[in-house]
């Protein structure tokens, strides 16, 4: 449908009057999409208060490395720990020399998860935070694990799997991934349960993933239709309440389970979300477009190099030099006023400028100039 004819493939040029024909084509050929989202289950779009995980974070030593830990006049704090620890464990070492290179000081992280029970394991991801080189081979020591409120969760200990490894000789190195990080399967016992219980709850809320004021309510009324009565209501475009009825047989869980299964005609604002450190434009289906006439010119700069070697003549005190030339030129390349109908959606514009072999940037800037022009009906969102 398209012939080469219209565009060179080593220089872009505009030909606003075959854009106007492919979009008209496009128009003619084209369906009008639905103005609703695919349809999604209420468990996948909502949070529920209460169910959520929390941050652990700990401070501990990683020993048994092959003289890749921390250097301890470079780490103070690996040395203060180090020496803490022996002191624990009933040896002295104050005052004392140490100049071991198997241990490293190591951030320890992990996510509770919600209604965890005590003596469960979870696992937990290790970063050095010294000097180390690798934390191969290393052991974690008995290290706590603490909240956002200060409080102790859970006791993590064991082997490190690190990321990656380092290989090194007289001449060269290799470093594949990160040696410096690691996880460890199961490292943490729980020792302390959150207090929150579901169960007790007669009222809570539903967060949305995408708050939207049409999709809150929709969520609201395919509850309220399920279960008969007014128990859900949207409060704004992110929550939605959600009440236990007296004469519900079961508590929240049960009702939860009942309703998450429902399904709900999701809807979203038009958004285009336009990166322009790599050029990436992602657009929703609903983005439309008023009448707006475009054009553009294509300007291309072409600079060429050439630089030429000067011999002085023979007998004389003169030197040898390079005489820059540079070769430079300016081609502004006219395009006709192009009209785009009305109701045109984004992509069937987006469609037939890709046809014509527009880059990534040329249509950013188009988009950014349409939208300024008051005739793009979505919002634009540059990252």
């Amino acid at each position: 449908m398209f012939k080469n004819q219209y565009f060179s493939s080593k220089k872009a040029k505009f030909n606003w009057q075959v854009i106007y024909t492919i979009i008209l084509a496009l128009i003619a050929l084209s369906i009008t999409s639905s103005a609703f989202a695919a349809p999604a289950r209420i468990k996948d779009i909502v949070d529920i208060e209460g169910i959520r995980d929390n941050q652990l974070v700990g401070y501990g030593l990683v020993v048994g490395l092959n003289g890749t830990g921390d250097s301890l006049n470079n780490s103070p704090f690996t040395k203060r720990s180090l020496q803490a620890m022996l002191e624990r464990l009933g040896v002295n070492t104050r005052g004392e020399s140490l100049r071991t290179k198997n241990v490293a000081a190591v951030m320890i992280t992990a996510n509770l998860p919600a209604f965890a029970t005590q003596g469960s394991r979870i696992d937990i991801s290790v970063a050095a935070l010294g000097d180390s080189d690798s934390l191969q081979g290393g052991t974690l020591l008995v290290t706590p694990l603490m909240g956002a409120d200060g409080e102790i969760y859970a006791i993590a200990q064991g082997p490190v799997l690190i990321n990656g490894f380092k290989a090194q000789g007289d001449g060269a190195t290799i470093i594949s991934g990160v040696p410096t990080t690691g996880k460890i399967s199961n490292g943490a016992i729980i020792e302390r349960e959150t207090n929150f219980i579901l169960g007790d709850q007669r009222t809570l809320r539903l967060a949305l993933r995408n708050p939207d004021l049409t999709t809150s309510r929709r969520i609201a009324l395919a509850i309220n239709d399920y279960i008969g009565m007014a128990t859900a209501v949207p409060e704004n475009p992110a929550t939605v309440r959600l009440t236990l009825p007296r004469n519900f047989n079961g508590n929240i869980v049960d009702l939860l389970t009942d309703i998450e299964q429902l399904v709900v005609q999701t809807d979203l604002n038009a958004k285009i979300i336009i990166d322009e450190n790599s050029g990436i434009i992602v657009m929703g289906k609903d983005v439309r477009v008023s009448t707006v006439a475009i054009a553009q010119s294509n300007l291309t700069i072409t600079i060429a190099e050439s630089p030429q070697v000067s011999q002085p003549n023979p007998l004389t005190l003169g030197q040898t030099i390079t005489v820059p030339r540079t070769d430079l030129s300016v081609e502004i390349g006219g395009s006709n006023l192009a009209l785009v109908p009305e109701s045109i959606s984004l992509q069937e514009l987006v469609d037939g400028l890709n046809s014509l072999g527009i880059s990534p940037r040329d249509l950013i800037a188009i988009i950014q100039s349409i939208k300024a022009a008051g005739a793009l009906q979505a919002e634009v969102v540059v990252m």
